[in-house]
């Protein structure tokens, strides 16, 4: 196999459920190979870098090998090889948003006060 289309080997890697999604998220701008955004239709080979983005999580990854079927989890992990600092720098975020949840998350519905100074913050920075 010379290649494979990019939105196929995303699907097969289990990046996406569906070619359609995988297609979306590449014409969306949020996949790029080697450093440059893609079409659907580009042909990977092994060794190429992706930089997928997929809601808070940015993965850097390199293709270690080609597949156009979608077979199980644990064969579609050996298509890709995540980079060292791609794995801490998810880590690092996702601890950044657990911390910042904390503070947002409120004890269910908002009272009246707090309507009241929602309100008064929404109309001051209009």
């Amino acid at each position: 196999m010379s290649g494979v289309r990019i939105d196929k080997w995303l699907w097969a890697a289990r990046f996406f459920k569906t070619r359609a999604k995988a297609k979306e998220a590449i014409d969306g701008g949020k996949v790029h190979v080697n450093g440059q955004r893609t079409k659907p239709s580009k042909e990977l080979v092994p060794g190429d870098t992706l930089q997928i983005t997929q809601g808070y999580d940015e993965k850097v990854v390199v293709v270690n090998a080609l597949s156009d079927q979608r077979r199980s989890a644990t064969i579609a992990q050996t298509l890709y090889e995540e980079t060292l600092a791609s794995q801490e720098k998810r880590a690092l975020r996702a601890e950044q948003r657990k911390a910042a949840g904390s503070h947002i998350m409120s004890e269910g519905r908002p009272s009246k006060k707090d309507r009241r100074q929602i309100h008064r913050f929404r109309d001051q920075n209009q």
